[in-house]
């Protein structure tokens, strides 16, 4: 059994500095050294570093297509994949390689931690021991191991900024995996998506400044799928329908996602186009629209794609 890491730097590879936590080579790799020393990793692991690590608030899609060639480049040589991540855009990342791997014949994955391995008390060391089994073990697809739990790559979200059990998925049936023929890899490049919150009184004059400049939009509403019926917000998102820029709506709640047309206060977005988002997490919404994006295609054609569930992240 041969895993490759693909270690991208994040918290679980940090050392205190003047200036906090850094990303420091040769944290992970001691660890995964020790882990086989132990006998608790039988597998054999070959590490490939991505330089310059980062701390994940940092990432960008051109990091997700940097992991996802690192994965697609070794395909025929390991039977599973692990990637150490930072957590504050793990969830991202890990959406992002779904459809990154079309057809990926092996699991992939994604790990990180909350506390460092070079601090006592570290949830490191449990959370890379058990991404390596279960890369050994589990099915094909991307997958997110994270205290204890096996989650859903395309459908996970991080739910606390400090607990060791940050990351939640709803379950699904749905493969993390986009379906091919063969192995593939799609690269996502980075466009203008913007993300805008619908609120109390929102500033309107943001969300029209986004239709001026984005090339793609995420409508953050309330509950199930409202926004406030305004001249403003009509006149925002019928320009973004006439300019052929997608909208998707998401629900600003975690979990229960949202149905346009439930309540009237949703008309306005169904009038101007706007796609029901259903239940994808925002985070995912965010990755598909630079994935649509970059597929390229027509108006019609683009909402169809983010309408479409293509690895289990619209799971109703």
């Amino acid at each position: 059994m041969r895993i490759l890491l693909v270690h991208t730097g994040g918290t679980i590879g940090m050392v205190q500095t003047d200036d906090g936590f850094a990303p420091q080579k040769g944290v992970v790799e001691a660890e995964v050294d020790r882990l086989i020393n132990a006998g608790e990793i039988t597998a054999s692991v070959d590490i490939v570093t991505l330089e310059p690590l980062i701390d994940s608030a940092q990432a960008t899609p051109v990091d997700w297509s940097r992991i996802a060639h690192s994965i697609h480049a070794a395909s025929a040589d390991y039977d599973g994949f692990v990637v150490t991540h930072g957590t504050d855009t793990l969830a991202y990342t890990a959406g992002a390689l779904c459809l990154a791997l079309p057809g990926v014949r092996q699991p992939v994955i994604v790990t990180g931690a909350m506390l460092p391995l070079t601090v006592t008390g570290t949830d490191g060391s449990r959370n890379l021991r058990e991404a390596l089994l279960a890369a050994q073990s589990t099915a094909p697809g991307v997958w997110v191991q994270f205290a204890g739990r096996l989650l859903h790559g395309a459908r996970v979200r991080k739910s606390h900024s400090s607990s060791f059990d940050a990351f939640e998925a709803e379950a699904c049936d749905i493969a993390p995996l986009l379906p091919a023929a063969e192995p593939g890899c799609h690269e996502i490049a980075q466009h203008n998506v913007g993300i805008f919150s619908i609120t109390p009184g929102p500033c309107m004059d943001l969300l029209a400044h986004a239709v001026e400049r984005c090339e793609g939009l995420v409508l953050r509403c309330y509950g199930s799928g409202t926004a406030p019926d305004t001249p403003e917000m009509r006149t925002a998102l019928a320009k973004a329908q006439a300019k052929g820029i997608p909208v998707i709506a998401v629900s600003q709640c975690p979990e229960g996602g949202m149905k346009l047309g439930t309540y009237a206060a949703g008309k306005v977005m169904r009038d101007n186009g706007v796609v029901d988002g259903r239940d994808i997490t925002p985070e995912m919404a965010y990755v598909k629209m630079h994935a649509c994006l970059t597929r390229g295609g027509d108006y019609e054609t683009s909402r169809a794609f983010l309408a479409t569930s293509q690895c289990g992240e619209l799971a109703s």
